[in-house]
């Protein structure tokens, strides 16, 4: 049987791979990536399933699904913007697995769509580029629309990181899973929430505060309450990323994370907790 065996909530910057390469691993940047990855390893993970927010690389206004499941063998990546020590990836997935989280979602009532041949940009490029830097470990992308209206709700995110832990735990070969829900929880990119003359910045730093308040106090009802579309939107462009790592705590039933660290400069947080 399949387990659980990590969860973890990391940024996507896109320029945090050049950064690191420039600075050094005595960063601020490198040194919290480097804490979360020593998590990541004692896990031992065969295969991670990462909740992700696309940035109109694999969809558009077009074809934009509220969630969607990534069902193939290999996807490439990041296509969108390669920065730094980044180029573009071809990564290995698991399309019996994932196509058995979609089944199990929709039986759940989760009306998961069916992306199939598609690539991805940096926001899983820049996490497995510090927690899987061969790229060799399979992936599952499962994404949530958390950055056009109208957004899912927090609720029904956290539902659905609870069907994919079930859908997991059914899964009948023995395989370690860790579980990354990648994004920021306030971060206005190119915008009018941020000082005039700047590419991005941090509209809603004490909702940074508050948000990993919750986190560390396993008050996941509460989080809940509190995220909704019109106070993540009011966090910046991508604050509705919030609810990749809200899907992950569903993975393991909300518990307190073993490291949770912010960064302010840039509003999101790195966090790492036990499997369920």
């Amino acid at each position: 049987m399949a387990q659980i065996v990590g969860a973890f909530c990391v940024p996507h910057t896109p320029f945090f791979p050049w950064r690191v390469e420039t600075e050094g691993p005595n960063c601020q940047t490198a040194r919290l990536f480097a804490e979360v990855k020593k998590h990541f390893d004692a896990a031992q993970p065969d295969l991670v399933v990462i909740f992700d927010t696309d940035h109109l690389n694999t969809f558009f206004f077009d074809n934009l699904p509220i969630f969607a499941v990534g069902v193939t063998d290999r996807f490439r990546g990041p296509t969108d913007e390669p920065r730094g020590g980044m180029q573009v990836y071809d990564i290995p997935s698991h399309a019996a697995l994932a196509a058995h989280i979609r089944r199990q979602g929709v039986d759940a009532g989760f009306d998961l769509s069916l992306v199939q041949e598609f690539s991805v940009d940096h926001s899983i490029g820049v996490p497995l580029y510090f927690l899987t830097p061969e790229f060799k470990t399979p992936v599952i992308p499962v994404f949530i629309g958390g950055h056009i209206p109208p957004l899912p709700k927090a609720r029904r995110c956290l539902d659905l990181g609870r069907t994919v832990r079930k859908a997991i735990e059914s899964w009948p070969e023995s395989l370690r899973v860790a579980v990354i829900g990648t994004g920021s929880i306030s971060l206005e990119v190119w915008g009018p929430k941020i000082k005039r003359g700047t590419s991005d910045g941090v509209p809603a730093p004490d909702w940074v505060t508050q948000v990993c308040s919750h986190l560390q106090n396993s008050q996941i009802d509460t989080l809940i309450e509190q995220a909704t579309e019109e106070r993540m939107q009011a966090a910046g462009s991508a604050g509705g990323e919030l609810l990749n790592i809200i899907a992950m705590l569903g993975t393991i039933d909300g518990k307190a994370p073993d490291f949770l660290a912010p960064e302010m400069a840039h509003g999101h947080a790195y966090g790492a907790w036990k499997g369920a």
